[in-house]
């Protein structure tokens, strides 16, 4: 068995519509260690969204395979799908929607287990629920409240409690805190990296904010219009991006220093449509260093570095 948690090779999503077929996702490839944090980066509508749905199939992939613990998942049929999602849970972007508002908190948390019948005994379910809202960092008073009585950062812990619910190894974090003021987002964040720690859990980190995934990552993957573009460890994509694209999303990072003097690379031109996406690189029709090749040739997504890819054609040269 290999050391990789998660391994998806040559995922694809492909809408269709009346226009045709919208790429949503397009030979995605990467891998997740256990126990480490891969974040996923990218503008809007880029498909790193897709991506975490499909990984959980919540959204059924077009082509490709999603191998958990070297399993393909994509095989399974509904009933051992069903008890796979034990070990593979998501914290959703929106609290607020993602949480019945008919439910009190107790029942939100309670209702994982009564789907997958842990617990024949009340008494013991009861436990569990109160055991997870003090993981989570919410207080037992809040058993009776509804969503709607709660600030965004409880929500979002009434999420994360959710998720943890059937002690799962693999968390698909999807923005999760996006929606919070920044001041709550350091507490989520720095709950999420203590159960990790504690429960040993692998992360997909899904967010446009890079400074947020460089507190948390391990490693880093780039998407530009439903492709990886670069994928190093956290620390070497800040050192050394070498995709133009992430040059551009790096240099684009608030520096909170009035005397720093930073260049800010500024992209011409719109995101091509997913309906149509460019021929050759998808990023030739805004990257300031396109040749002819770029047009024409695919970038082979390579290893130019130990644990540095890059789908790029500057590198070849």
């Amino acid at each position: 068995m290999s050391e990789n948690i998660l391994e998806v090779r040559h995922l694809k999503k492909y809408f269709p519509t009346k226009r045709g077929l919208l790429h949503a996702v397009d030979d995605v490839n990467f891998s997740i260690k256990k126990g480490t944090t891969m974040g996923l980066v990218g503008e809007s509508g880029c498909g790193k969204s897709t991506v975490g749905r499909l990984i959980l199939r919540l959204t059924e992939a077009t082509d490709g395979e999603i191998l958990f613990y070297d399993d393909d998942i994509r095989k399974y049929d509904r009933e051992k799908m069903r008890h796979t999602r034990r070990r593979l849970q998501i914290v959703f972007q929106d609290p607020y929607a993602s949480l019945d508002g008919r439910k009190s908190i107790f029942e939100s948390i309670a209702e994982p287990l009564q789907v997958q019948k842990i617990y024949q005994n009340k008494k013991e379910m009861e436990e569990k629920v109160y055991e997870l809202m003090a993981t989570a960092g919410l207080a037992r008073r809040l058993a009776n409240s509804y969503p709607h009585e709660l600030d965004g950062g409880r929500r979002q812990r009434v999420g994360i409690a959710r998720a943890l619910a059937l002690n799962p190894d693999f968390l698909v974090l999807d923005e999760p805190v996006s929606a919070l003021d920044v001041s709550i987002q350091a507490q989520v964040l720095n709950l999420m990296e203590q159960l990790q720690e504690q429960m040993g859990l692998t992360y997909l980190f899904i967010s446009h904010d890079l400074s947020v995934v460089k507190h948390i990552s391990d490693e880093i993957a780039v998407m530009y219009l439903g492709q990886i573009v670069e994928k190093a460890e956290c620390k070497d994509l800040f050192k050394h991006p070498s995709h133009p694209y992430t040059q551009a999303l790096l240099s684009a990072i608030p520096v909170a220093d009035i005397h720093h003097k930073k260049k800010r690379i500024i992209l011409e031109g719109d995101v091509p449509s997913p309906m149509n996406p460019p021929s050759g690189c998808r990023f030739h029709t805004r990257c300031p260093y396109a040749m002819d090749k770029c047009k024409e040739c695919v970038p082979k997504f390579k290893e130019y570095e130990k644990g540095h890819w890059v789908a790029c054609h500057l590198l070849e040269q």
